[in-house]
Protein backbone atom coordinates (compact mmCIF):
# COMPACT_ATOMS: atom_id res chain seq x y z
CA UNK A 1 0.00 0.00 0.00
CA UNK A 2 1.44 3.04 -0.94
CA UNK A 3 0.87 6.14 0.98
CA UNK A 4 -1.36 8.97 -0.33
CA UNK A 5 0.11 12.16 -1.42
CA UNK A 6 -1.50 14.30 0.76
CA UNK A 7 -0.20 12.54 4.02
CA UNK A 8 3.20 13.09 5.40
CA UNK A 9 5.06 10.49 6.73
CA UNK A 10 6.11 11.16 10.07
CA UNK A 11 9.82 10.34 9.40
CA UNK A 12 9.23 12.14 6.16
CA UNK A 13 12.22 15.14 5.28
CA UNK A 14 9.26 17.75 5.47
CA UNK A 15 9.45 16.47 9.42
CA UNK A 16 13.11 16.88 9.66
CA UNK A 17 12.63 17.40 13.92
CA UNK A 18 10.58 14.65 14.39
CA UNK A 19 13.03 12.11 13.08
CA UNK A 20 15.21 10.74 15.99
CA UNK A 21 18.37 12.36 16.09
CA UNK A 22 21.70 10.71 17.30
CA UNK A 23 23.10 10.92 20.35
CA UNK A 24 26.10 13.48 20.84
CA UNK A 25 28.30 12.35 23.26
CA UNK A 26 29.82 15.67 23.33
CA UNK A 27 26.25 17.24 23.95
CA UNK A 28 26.54 18.67 27.75
CA UNK A 29 23.59 18.87 29.80
CA UNK A 30 23.36 21.93 32.51
CA UNK A 31 21.40 22.49 35.02
CA UNK A 32 21.18 25.53 37.11
CA UNK A 33 22.91 25.31 40.35
CA UNK A 34 20.66 24.94 43.50
CA UNK A 35 21.72 27.01 46.49
CA UNK A 36 20.87 26.20 50.09
CA UNK A 37 21.00 28.89 52.76
CA UNK A 38 21.95 27.06 56.31
CA UNK A 39 21.79 28.84 59.35
CA UNK A 40 25.12 29.85 61.39
CA UNK A 41 26.83 26.86 63.32
CA UNK A 42 27.96 27.86 66.64
CA UNK A 43 31.08 26.84 68.42
CA UNK A 44 29.86 24.16 70.53
CA UNK A 45 30.34 24.10 74.66
CA UNK A 46 33.38 21.78 75.51
CA UNK A 47 31.88 18.45 76.95
CA UNK A 48 31.27 18.32 80.86
CA UNK A 49 34.07 16.61 82.67
CA UNK A 50 32.34 13.05 83.69
CA UNK A 51 31.03 12.67 87.58
CA UNK A 52 33.06 10.34 90.06
CA UNK A 53 36.25 9.07 90.43
CA UNK A 54 38.73 8.73 87.26
CA UNK A 55 42.39 8.17 88.43
CA UNK A 56 45.55 7.67 85.82
CA UNK A 57 46.44 4.19 87.74
CA UNK A 58 44.78 0.93 87.71
CA UNK A 59 43.80 -1.34 90.47
CA UNK A 60 46.83 -3.34 89.34
CA UNK A 61 49.31 -0.38 90.35
CA UNK A 62 47.61 0.17 93.82
CA UNK A 63 48.26 -4.06 94.40
CA UNK A 64 51.77 -2.95 93.35
CA UNK A 65 52.14 -0.31 95.92
CA UNK A 66 50.38 -2.50 98.70
CA UNK A 67 52.72 -5.39 97.83
CA UNK A 68 55.54 -2.89 97.82
CA UNK A 69 54.92 -1.46 101.68
CA UNK A 70 54.46 -4.84 103.48
CA UNK A 71 57.51 -6.26 101.55
CA UNK A 72 59.71 -2.85 101.90
CA UNK A 73 58.68 -2.52 105.71
CA UNK A 74 59.68 -6.85 105.96
CA UNK A 75 63.26 -6.54 104.67
CA UNK A 76 63.69 -2.97 105.67
CA UNK A 77 62.85 -4.32 109.64
CA UNK A 78 65.32 -8.02 108.86
CA UNK A 79 68.39 -5.50 107.84
CA UNK A 80 67.67 -3.44 111.22
CA UNK A 81 67.19 -6.89 113.14
CA UNK A 82 70.46 -8.43 111.67
CA UNK A 83 72.30 -4.86 112.03
CA UNK A 84 71.54 -4.30 115.63
CA UNK A 85 72.19 -7.85 116.72
CA UNK A 86 75.80 -6.99 115.54
CA UNK A 87 76.55 -3.20 116.57
CA UNK A 88 73.54 -2.15 118.97
CA UNK A 89 72.62 -5.40 120.97
CA UNK A 90 75.12 -8.02 120.54
CA UNK A 91 73.66 -10.23 123.46
CA UNK A 92 70.02 -10.35 123.37
CA UNK A 93 67.77 -12.62 120.54
CA UNK A 94 66.83 -11.92 117.58
CA UNK A 95 62.90 -11.70 118.84
CA UNK A 96 63.62 -9.60 121.91
CA UNK A 97 65.41 -6.81 119.12
CA UNK A 98 62.23 -7.26 116.69
CA UNK A 99 60.30 -5.79 119.60
CA UNK A 100 61.65 -2.85 119.78
CA UNK A 101 59.48 -0.35 119.35
CA UNK A 102 62.03 2.40 118.29
CA UNK A 103 62.99 -0.20 115.59
CA UNK A 104 59.66 -0.88 114.37
CA UNK A 105 59.27 3.04 114.00
CA UNK A 106 62.66 3.31 111.92
CA UNK A 107 61.28 0.34 109.72
CA UNK A 108 58.16 2.20 108.46
CA UNK A 109 59.88 5.24 108.30
CA UNK A 110 62.40 4.06 105.91
CA UNK A 111 60.07 2.11 104.08
CA UNK A 112 57.47 4.57 103.77
CA UNK A 113 59.98 6.50 102.09
CA UNK A 114 60.69 4.42 99.95
CA UNK A 115 57.05 3.40 98.30
CA UNK A 116 56.83 7.29 99.00
CA UNK A 117 59.17 7.65 96.41
CA UNK A 118 57.79 5.19 93.84
CA UNK A 119 54.51 6.43 94.50
CA UNK A 120 55.44 9.93 92.55
CA UNK A 121 57.72 8.29 90.20
CA UNK A 122 54.16 6.22 89.05
CA UNK A 123 52.13 9.29 88.78
CA UNK A 124 54.31 11.84 87.86
CA UNK A 125 56.86 9.88 85.66
CA UNK A 126 54.62 7.23 84.23
CA UNK A 127 51.05 8.91 83.64
CA UNK A 128 52.72 12.46 83.24
CA UNK A 129 50.37 14.41 85.45
CA UNK A 130 50.59 15.70 89.18
CA UNK A 131 51.10 14.11 91.98
CA UNK A 132 49.32 16.01 94.27
CA UNK A 133 46.13 17.22 92.55
CA UNK A 134 46.17 13.70 90.50
CA UNK A 135 45.49 12.27 94.33
CA UNK A 136 42.67 15.23 95.39
CA UNK A 137 45.28 16.87 97.97
CA UNK A 138 43.39 19.77 98.63
CA UNK A 139 43.50 22.02 101.49
CA UNK A 140 39.68 22.99 102.38
CA UNK A 141 38.90 26.38 103.20
CA UNK A 142 38.58 25.79 107.12
CA UNK A 143 40.61 23.28 108.68
CA UNK A 144 38.41 23.47 111.77
CA UNK A 145 35.47 21.44 111.33
CA UNK A 146 37.60 18.36 109.78
CA UNK A 147 39.80 18.78 112.99
CA UNK A 148 36.66 18.86 115.40
CA UNK A 149 35.21 15.86 113.79
CA UNK A 150 38.03 14.17 114.41
CA UNK A 151 37.66 14.66 118.18
CA UNK A 152 33.85 14.14 118.21
CA UNK A 153 34.72 10.73 116.23
CA UNK A 154 37.35 9.71 118.92
CA UNK A 155 34.77 10.53 121.73
CA UNK A 156 31.97 8.95 120.34
CA UNK A 157 34.20 5.37 119.49
CA UNK A 158 35.46 5.28 123.37
CA UNK A 159 31.93 5.16 124.42
CA UNK A 160 31.19 2.77 121.99
CA UNK A 161 34.30 0.60 122.93
CA UNK A 162 32.98 0.11 126.67
CA UNK A 163 29.71 -2.08 124.91
CA UNK A 164 32.18 -4.24 122.73
CA UNK A 165 34.35 -7.11 124.17
CA UNK A 166 37.98 -5.71 125.16
CA UNK A 167 41.82 -8.05 125.13
CA UNK A 168 43.26 -6.74 128.49
CA UNK A 169 46.37 -6.11 127.09
CA UNK A 170 47.90 -5.75 123.11
CA UNK A 171 51.24 -5.88 121.71
CA UNK A 172 50.49 -2.60 121.17
CA UNK A 173 51.14 -1.33 124.24
CA UNK A 174 54.87 -2.49 123.87
CA UNK A 175 55.08 1.10 121.95
CA UNK A 176 54.64 2.89 125.43
CA UNK A 177 56.88 1.10 127.86
CA UNK A 178 59.39 3.74 127.96
CA UNK A 179 58.79 7.38 127.71
CA UNK A 180 61.14 8.02 125.09
CA UNK A 181 58.95 4.96 123.05
CA UNK A 182 55.52 6.73 123.65
CA UNK A 183 57.26 10.48 122.89
CA UNK A 184 58.21 8.63 118.83
CA UNK A 185 55.01 6.69 118.48
CA UNK A 186 52.92 9.96 119.58
CA UNK A 187 55.06 11.88 117.00
CA UNK A 188 54.52 9.21 114.53
CA UNK A 189 50.59 8.55 115.03
CA UNK A 190 50.06 12.55 114.05
CA UNK A 191 52.52 13.19 110.93
CA UNK A 192 54.23 10.22 109.28
CA UNK A 193 51.21 7.33 109.90
CA UNK A 194 48.50 9.02 109.01
CA UNK A 195 49.73 10.92 105.83
CA UNK A 196 50.97 7.62 104.37
CA UNK A 197 47.88 5.40 105.38
CA UNK A 198 45.57 8.39 103.66
CA UNK A 199 47.69 9.09 100.58
CA UNK A 200 47.12 5.02 100.19
CA UNK A 201 43.48 4.04 101.51
CA UNK A 202 41.91 7.34 100.38
CA UNK A 203 44.03 8.87 97.75
CA UNK A 204 44.83 5.71 95.71
CA UNK A 205 42.75 3.14 96.84
CA UNK A 206 39.16 4.52 97.09
CA UNK A 207 39.04 6.21 93.67
CA UNK A 208 39.78 2.84 91.73
CA UNK A 209 37.15 1.06 94.03
CA UNK A 210 34.30 3.71 93.35
CA UNK A 211 35.01 3.60 89.36
CA UNK A 212 34.62 -0.12 89.69
CA UNK A 213 31.79 -0.49 91.99
CA UNK A 214 30.67 3.00 93.05
CA UNK A 215 30.54 5.13 96.27
CA UNK A 216 28.68 3.26 98.54
CA UNK A 217 30.75 0.09 98.16
CA UNK A 218 34.10 2.07 97.72
CA UNK A 219 33.63 3.63 101.07
CA UNK A 220 32.79 -0.12 102.59
CA UNK A 221 35.94 -1.77 100.82
CA UNK A 222 38.37 1.03 101.35
CA UNK A 223 37.96 0.94 105.13
CA UNK A 224 37.26 -2.89 105.34
CA UNK A 225 41.41 -3.46 104.61
CA UNK A 226 42.23 -0.20 106.34
CA UNK A 227 40.83 -1.93 109.72
CA UNK A 228 41.79 -5.12 108.56
CA UNK A 229 45.76 -4.38 108.51
CA UNK A 230 45.84 -3.41 111.95
CA UNK A 231 45.04 -6.85 113.56
CA UNK A 232 48.54 -8.46 114.28
CA UNK A 233 49.49 -5.00 116.67
CA UNK A 234 45.71 -5.18 118.24
CA UNK A 235 46.06 -8.74 118.96
CA UNK A 236 43.53 -10.01 116.48
CA UNK A 237 41.07 -8.62 118.94
CA UNK A 238 37.85 -8.04 117.10
CA UNK A 239 36.27 -4.92 118.53
CA UNK A 240 39.01 -3.06 117.63
CA UNK A 241 39.53 -3.74 114.57
CA UNK A 242 35.64 -2.56 113.98
CA UNK A 243 36.54 0.47 115.93
CA UNK A 244 39.45 1.34 113.35
CA UNK A 245 36.93 0.15 110.52
CA UNK A 246 34.20 2.64 111.19
CA UNK A 247 37.00 5.20 111.65
CA UNK A 248 37.80 4.04 107.88
CA UNK A 249 34.44 4.78 107.06
CA UNK A 250 34.38 8.31 108.40
CA UNK A 251 37.73 9.27 106.29
CA UNK A 252 36.42 7.40 103.32
CA UNK A 253 32.95 9.23 103.38
CA UNK A 254 34.70 12.72 104.18
CA UNK A 255 36.84 11.95 100.97
CA UNK A 256 34.17 10.75 98.67
CA UNK A 257 31.79 13.85 99.91
CA UNK A 258 34.85 16.45 99.54
CA UNK A 259 36.94 14.72 97.23
CA UNK A 260 39.93 16.31 99.43
CA UNK A 261 42.12 13.45 100.70
CA UNK A 262 43.34 16.45 102.99
CA UNK A 263 40.03 17.02 104.77
CA UNK A 264 39.94 13.12 105.77
CA UNK A 265 43.88 13.49 106.57
CA UNK A 266 42.53 16.13 109.09
CA UNK A 267 40.40 14.23 110.66
CA UNK A 268 42.29 11.01 111.17
CA UNK A 269 45.12 13.43 112.89
CA UNK A 270 42.76 14.88 115.07
CA UNK A 271 41.61 11.53 116.17
CA UNK A 272 45.09 10.47 116.97
CA UNK A 273 45.96 13.39 118.40
CA UNK A 274 43.17 13.07 120.63
CA UNK A 275 43.94 9.83 121.87
CA UNK A 276 47.94 11.06 122.36
CA UNK A 277 46.90 14.12 124.30
CA UNK A 278 45.10 11.73 126.65
CA UNK A 279 47.25 9.04 127.28
CA UNK A 280 50.21 12.18 127.88
CA UNK A 281 47.66 13.65 129.86
CA UNK A 282 47.39 10.77 132.62
CA UNK A 283 50.85 9.63 133.08
CA UNK A 284 52.20 12.99 133.34
CA UNK A 285 53.89 13.14 129.85
CA UNK A 286 54.52 9.72 129.22
CA UNK A 287 56.57 9.20 132.69
CA UNK A 288 53.87 6.92 134.45
CA UNK A 289 52.65 4.10 132.08
CA UNK A 290 49.11 3.00 133.68
CA UNK A 291 46.63 0.29 132.58
CA UNK A 292 43.83 2.60 131.86
CA UNK A 293 45.93 5.11 129.64
CA UNK A 294 47.17 2.11 127.62
CA UNK A 295 43.48 1.17 127.08
CA UNK A 296 42.86 4.64 125.70
CA UNK A 297 45.75 3.97 123.44
CA UNK A 298 44.79 0.37 122.08
CA UNK A 299 42.38 2.65 119.73
CA UNK A 300 45.52 4.53 118.20
CA UNK A 301 46.03 3.10 114.80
Amino acid sequence: MQPSEGNTSLSSPENPHLDPQPLNSETQFSAPPVTYSLPPVEALPPPAPQAGENPVWSGWDVLLIAALTLGTIFLVQLILILVSLRFVYPHENWVEVAQKPGLALLSELLAYAVVAVYMILLVEGKYQVRFWPAIRWNWPRSVWPWLGMGVLLFVVLSFLGRLLPMPESTPFEQFFKHPIDAYLTSVFAVTLGPLMEEVFFRGFLYPVLARRVGVTWGIFLTALPFGLMHMFEYGYAWGIVLLIFLVGVVCTAVRASTGSVAASFLVHVAYNATDMLLIGAATGGFRHMEKAAIMIGRFLH
